[in-house]
Formats: structure tokens, sequence, C-alpha cells
């Protein structure tokens, strides 16, 4: 049985609830690992509800705080996030970021001591659709590793960005640093599928195909080489460097180490207010006119038209809003364990 976006953000909800968060942040939260399962990226929605309450329950992530803004001008700021969890971080980071562009056309804020983030994507699209052309970046714990390591030097640090479309959804690009996100390598090992030679570097500095080697013995590879690194680099500096967060090996692990400990985490958010900076039917005709021509390019057989960042993301957000979110069976998996920490299963998650 598949639940409805509704009710697989009422479940989340709850449970967060459950383990004392208030109600504006467990709803916010919810929201973004909902929408994240909606959009088809089942790597960083509610599979990651099980993590989440383990580190709220052992103090890791704490329920009981606020993000706090340490310093302000009009077009920047920097948050602490309490080591609450990400999604609380960046709501209020990427909210605070549109309030500031606003009203001077650019700003960034950067968050630090935070809780994992999650999808970047979610928060880009949120301010696309409110007419905010975005950037977000967060990084992590190294699992990557640099053209020529044997070892791990950057996280899979995240980058994102969302451009509105007036009258459409928006063009958004969400993607790891990585060649792939690690959370792909845990899901393919668990169902027993193979791992693409391009997808890790083992302590020798070569190739390996072998998953289960990832994280102790294994690396991340780099996204395209030296491009994927010199993209990881500037995430770390645009979430842990610039506004002071913790980089590198200082970040936790939020996944394996123990849940009493936060992980300090950081992200940087940047935004521009496409109707302060241009004329607004201007940028309409132009986006549109960029559109429609990428649309219309000669296609190779096979390939009914060249699509933008974000079109089968929405695709799957209007399915999943019709017919229900079909969790795949490690998702399912996951949730199912986090029943037995909080004692909360709904119907849809029966066998």
């Amino acid at each position: 049985m598949n639940p409805t976006f509704e009710e697989l953000g009422a479940y989340t909800q709850s449970v967060l609830q459950a383990v004392g968060m208030n109600e504006t942040d467990a709803v916010n939260t919810a929201e973004v690992l909902a929408t994240t399962d909606a959009m088809g990226v089942f790597t960083h929605g509610t599979k990651l509800l099980k993590g989440y309450v383990r580190k709220l329950q052992g103090g890791g992530y704490r329920h009981d705080v606020s993000p706090v803004i340490e310093r302000e001008g009009p077009g920047w700021a920097v948050v602490d996030g309490q080591s609450a969890l990400g999604q609380v971080g960046s709501q209020f980071c990427i909210d605070l970021a549109m309030q500031k562009a606003a009203t001077v056309g650019v700003a960034y804020v950067g968050l630090r001591n935070t809780g994992h983030i999650g999808a970047a994507g979610y928060y880009t699209q949120k301010a696309a659709r409110q007419g905010f052309i975005a950037m977000v970046t967060g990084n992590d714990i190294p699992s990557v590793a640099a053209p020529g390591s044997k070892g791990p030097v950057l996280g899979s640090n995240p980058i994102a960005y969302g451009v509105p479309v007036p009258g459409s959804d928006p063009i958004n690009l969400d993607i790891a640093t990585a060649a792939v996100a690690g959370g792909k390598v845990y899901a393919a090992h668990q169902r027993g599928e193979s791992i693409p030679e391009n997808w890790l570097i083992d302590s020798e500095g070569k190739p390996t195909t072998d998953g289960s080697l990832y994280p102790a013995n294994a690396s991340l590879a780099p996204m395209a080489g030296h491009k994927g690194y010199g993209f990881g680099l500037w995430c770390e500096i645009l979430s842990g460097a610039l506004p002071g967060g913790h980089m590198r090996w200082d970040i936790g692990s939020w996944m394996f180490d123990p849940t009493d400990r936060p992980s300090c985490h950081n992200a940087g958010f940047i935004v521009m207010d496409t109707s302060v900076i241009a004329d607004t039917e201007d940028y309409s005709r132009r986006m549109n006119k960029l559109i429609e021509e990428i649309h219309a390019v000669e296609t190779a057989d096979g390939v009914e038209r060249v699509i933008l960042p974000g079109e089968r993301e929405w695709a799957k957000v209007a399915c999943s809003r019709e017919s229900g979110i079909d969790l795949p069976a490690d998702v399912r998996a996951s949730l199912r364990e986090t029943v037995k920490l909080v004692e909360r299963e709904p119907v849809w998650l029966s066998p």
C-alpha cells in the first residue's frame, strides 16, 4: 500500500513530535522528507528518519532549541543551528536569505553547527517557487577521494541550484560532488546490487566494485575527477570556512558516531531575487525562450526531448500526488525500524 503525500508527511511529523520536537519544526522537517520521497530521491527522504530519531533520543541532535542569528548585515548572516536537525536550520536559513534578498537583491546565509541537512535541492526549489534563484551547499565528514589520493579528502559535499520559471515548475539541480552520494552505495549494497566501477576508490587509490568496502576501506570517487573535487572544495568554503563552521574531519558522522555526539554539519545559502535584479516581464520571456530552445533541439533515436534539471522529479511528484508514493523496500525496512523506536506504525506500512 502506497502512502499519500499527506499520510507520509503526517506520520513523519508524528514520529518527530513523539521524540520531543515542537509542532512547527516537526511539520517543516516532515515537509522536506516527504517532498524528497515524492520527488523519487529516496536516499534522502524518510529513509533518514530512523537515524534522526536515534540522534534526537541520544541527545546528539536537539529538539529543544532554535537556530540563532549570531551576526548579520543587510545582505548576509551567520546562523548557529544549535545542533538541531539540519532541516530545521536549513528552513530557517533559506527563509532568512529570501527576506534579505528581497530588500538588497542578493543574500548569503551561512549555517554552522547543524545536523545533516538532507536534500539540498528541497531548499533551492522552495526559494525558486517564490521567485528567487538559489544555490545551497553543504559539507560533511570526508568520504570522497581527490585525484591521486589513497583516502578521503572531502565530504560528498552537495551543491544544488534552483531557478524560477514563471508559470511552471522551477529548474532544479541537486547533486553530490562525489561520483555518487554515499547513501546510494549503501542502498545498492543492501539490495545486493553491483557497484559501478566509477563509484568507489579503494585504499590503494584504485577503482573498486566492492560496495562492502565503503566507508571503512574505500572512498567515493569525485564527480568528473578534478572538476568534482574543485566543486567539493567550493562547498567546503561556502559551508564551513566562511561562516566559521567545522570542516573535514572535525565534522562528525551522524550515522556512525555515538548518538549523544553532535555532528556539526554546515551549509551555505545564496539567493538572488529576480524581481529586484531583472525586469519581471523580460526575465519571464528570456527564461521561456531558453527552455523552448532546449526542448526543441534535435535528439538521438529513442529520446523524446532533452529535459531540464528537475523535470523528471516534478513528473514523479505529480505521479506521487495522484497514486501515492511508491516507497522502495529499503525505505520501508528503515521505517519499520523507526516504528520500533517510537512505537508508531501507520496502516500503509503493514506488509
